[in-house]
């Protein structure tokens, strides 16, 4: 289970990692830097692929180009190295960016954003006519989600509550009800970042300043923990053509002799459990 060094580009806070079915290759971003990055695991080369304004997280649209959710409440399609504005900004967001973002199972997303100086962050839902909907407010930060098998269900993390919440889900309409605690951290594992669910319906949840991923049942017990070399493990997805293949993101590259000789890496987890393919935006311009 010893996680395997994929790539280092000593990202400051590495996240976001995503496979792309189409290309056969995973992306990643680093927040603090501006800056995307892809590796292909057919030939193992890896490259910077992105630099300019934060992007705090992103989706694979249906075509193959990128969403990207970045500061001010810009929403951008990034598509052969050009951008094309979505959402121009978000009047209340212009002080703060976008954080960690999901695809449903219609093409709609669910994006949140980090706090700003004045009030705690907050969950909006994009939908594919472009429409900007807000969910929820009063988030410390707003972080991973998922969907429960039979999708009724969304897992949502606020990192700073230590809890990962399960909203019930109307697939029809994206809307979300019911708010509950589904797991609720000790301080001692660190914050709960980013997340995904594999194809049993566990939960996979990436432990900042926990130096860890840790796995929970359906019903939120903790059935497996795989250590990492580094503090922050910022985020977890699936990927490979059989989905078989865990690509872990952390953060910390400019603390390296705090938080790991490898902090801010890519590695990649090969342990026998098969994830799920991630929906497709489809945000029509």
């Amino acid at each position: 289970m010893q996680p395997e060094l994929i790539a280092d580009y000593q990202c400051v806070v590495g996240e976001g990692p995503l496979w792309h079915p189409i290309e056969k290759k995973v992306y990643w971003t680093d927040i603090g830097t501006g800056r995307m990055f892809r590796y292909d695991p057919a030939t193992g080369k890896h490259e910077q692929c992105y630099s300019g304004r934060p992007v705090g997280g992103y989706t694979i649209q249906a075509d193959g180009s990128l969403l990207l959710f970045m500061d001010r409440g810009t929403i951008a399609i990034w598509r052969d190295g050009a951008l094309t504005t979505v959402v121009e900004d978000i009047p209340d967001e212009r002080e703060t960016r976008f954080n960690d973002v999901f695809a449903d199972t219609a093409g709609r997303v669910f994006c949140g954003t980090m706090p700003t100086k004045d009030r705690p962050g907050r969950l909006y839902r994009l939908d594919t006519n472009g429409k900007l909907t807000l969910l929820l407010e009063g988030i410390g930060c707003s972080n991973g989600m998922g969907l429960t098998p039979d999708r009724k269900g969304l897992y949502y993390t606020d990192s700073t509550a230590y809890t990962i919440y399960l909203f019930d889900y109307d697939q029809a309409t994206g809307a979300i009800s019911n708010q509950r605690v589904f797991v609720k951290h000790p301080e001692s594992d660190g914050l709960p970042d980013g997340m995904t669910v594999d194809a049993a319906g566990n939960i996979w949840s990436a432990h900042w300043d926990g130096g860890a991923l840790i796995c929970y049942s359906p019903q939120g017990k903790e059935i497996q923990r795989v250590a990492f070399p580094v503090k922050k493990v910022s985020s977890v997805v699936f990927g490979g053509d059989d989905y078989m293949d865990m690509y872990v993101t952390t953060a910390g590259g400019d603390q390296k002799a705090t938080d790991g000789e490898h902090a801010g890496a890519l590695f990649r987890l090969r342990l026998g459990i098969k994830g799920v393919p991630e929906y497709y935006s489809r945000v029509a311009l």
